[in-house]
């Protein structure tokens, strides 16, 4: 694939992963730092054990590994962080 290609799907990739996220962690229900830790912790890990041991693509083709840990994560996090509010929220009500 063509670098803009892999770095839209390492973009989705990574939203639907935030979702996802956001759906255990308000199930579970984690609060505080711990959860948020551990996004930045779950989310760095899996997108760069992705792109280095399945996709096997070279870091500094795509400007090394921080351009790839980085590529979509501030909105990543930011529909973890609705989507966690949202469903601890509503499993929380009484």
């Amino acid at each position: 694939p063509s670098s803009d290609e892999f770095l839209d799907v390492l973009y989705w990739s990574r939203q639907i992963l935030g979702i996802l996220l956001g759906l255990a962690w308000g199930l579970v229900p984690l609060k505080g730092f711990l959860g948020i830790a551990l996004f930045f912790c779950v989310n760095t890990v899996l997108v760069y054990g992705y792109t280095s041991s399945f996709q096997k693509v070279d870091d500094e083709e795509y400007g090394g590994v921080w351009e790839l840990v980085k590529e979509g994560f501030v909105t990543s996090f930011a529909g973890f962080l609705v989507t966690w509010i949202m469903i601890y929220s509503a499993m929380q009500y009484d």
